[in-house]
């Protein structure tokens, strides 16, 4: 597979990826689009302050001060234990004056399960678009449901620019708690270090492991911390929980993939078909899937509604992640060594997935 620039980083969030040192050259963006979305962005990178300023502000209150210290000692984890790339990512901060950074929206195909995508350069095509303005965002909605097409609008708090800019922490994500912060201060600076052009799944379920197993990684073997903290093992729940929807959610795939691969069936026949497949996984849900959790209760599943564009969207950060904990387990549970078995693999692969073991599991 073929590098990006910056020596070995191939390199988007529940998060989002702006590639905008390069928009001039977004091929199939309007110019309007690439205009907004780059002012927005020079405007957040422009009120970066670094973090060790912030922390040694008197202005700067207790609860943003510790989650400050918290994300340094993450991402120098990130760096020193874990291996990443992180560049220079994450040594800022902005203060943002809204609750959400921007809106993602996705659309798939309402009878297969294939998103439209679109084109940048660096990552190539992805199947998302990032607004920071709401009714921009609503206006592209509302033209994808014309054409047909499943959608899914949403909020995120985070994005990565895949190392062309020194990402700032954002002050929406000082909103979670101490293990929700560093899982996604890992999970992005993992993008920094790994992406596969073209492989948006592969990426962002890459993302989730190395940000949910890293956190393990950073809680329990930290200073202060340890096996038998609080923290170590609300990480080590976690980590279970998302492998336990990834199971859930690739079953849910097969089955639809199934469906709409019956070339007996007439259009109205398919679309009946996945709502059904639609209502029976939602019980599923409910009664067999939901009550094992330890910690996250993934109660999105049941409030957004259930269609091609919504299921794909959470199935990028979601796909075979009990092999990704086969890879871990296969090389001792090392987090630095799985993902460096990972990007030496690479090059003799057409589908990285293909560079994790069956764990039995999925």
């Amino acid at each position: 597979m073929s590098l990006t620039p910056s020596g070995g980083r191939r390199r988007r969030s529940r998060r989002l990826v702006l590639a905008l040192a390069l928009a001039p050259l977004m091929a199939g963006c309007s110019p309007l689009y690439v205009i907004r979305a780059g002012i927005a962005e020079a405007r957040i990178l422009a009120a970066r302050r670094p973090i060790p300023e912030v922390i040694l502000d008197p202005a700067t209150d207790e609860r943003t001060r510790g989650k400050l210290v918290l994300a340094l000692e993450a991402r120098a984890w990130a760096a020193d234990s874990l291996g990443l790339d992180v560049g220079d990512s994450y040594t800022s901060f902005t203060q943002l004056h809204t609750d959400t950074l921007a809106m993602v929206l996705s659309a798939a195909y309402r009878d297969r399960l294939a998103s439209k995508t679109w084109w940048f350069p660096v990552v190539g095509r992805v199947p998302y678009r990032g607004y920071f303005d709401l009714d921009d965002a609503l206006a592209a909605q509302r033209a994808l449901e014309s054409d047909g097409l499943d959608t899914y609008l949403r909020p995120t708090a985070a994005f990565s620019t895949l190392g062309w800019f020194a990402d700032p922490l954002l002050s929406t994500l000082l909103r979670q708690d101490e293990v929700e912060l560093v899982e996604t201060i890992l999970h992005e600076l993992s993008h920094n270090h790994l992406w596969v052009p073209g492989h948006v799944t592969f990426n962002e379920s890459y993302a989730t492991f190395v940000g949910r197993a890293g956190a393990v990684d950073f809680f329990c073997r930290r200073p202060g911390g340890g096996p038998d903290t609080v923290k170590c093992e609300r990480a080590r729940a976690r980590w279970r929980d998302y492998q336990r929807f990834s199971r859930f959610m690739d079953g849910l795939v097969s089955e639809l993939r199934e469906l709409y691969g019956r070339a007996d069936l007439g259009p109205q026949a398919t679309l009946a078909g996945r709502q059904a497949i639609f209502d029976v996984a939602l019980d599923r849900f409910r009664q067999g899937v939901q009550p094992e959790f330890e910690d996250v209760a993934f109660s999105g599943f049941l409030t957004v509604p259930l269609n091609n564009a919504t299921l794909l969207a959470r199935m990028r950060y979601y796909h075979r992640l009990g092999d990704f904990q086969a890879l871990l387990d296969t090389h001792g549970g090392s987090v630095a060594r799985a993902v460096a078995a990972l990007e030496a693999g690479l090059d003799d692969v057409e589908d990285p997935f293909d560079l994790l073991p069956r764990s039995g599991t999925r």
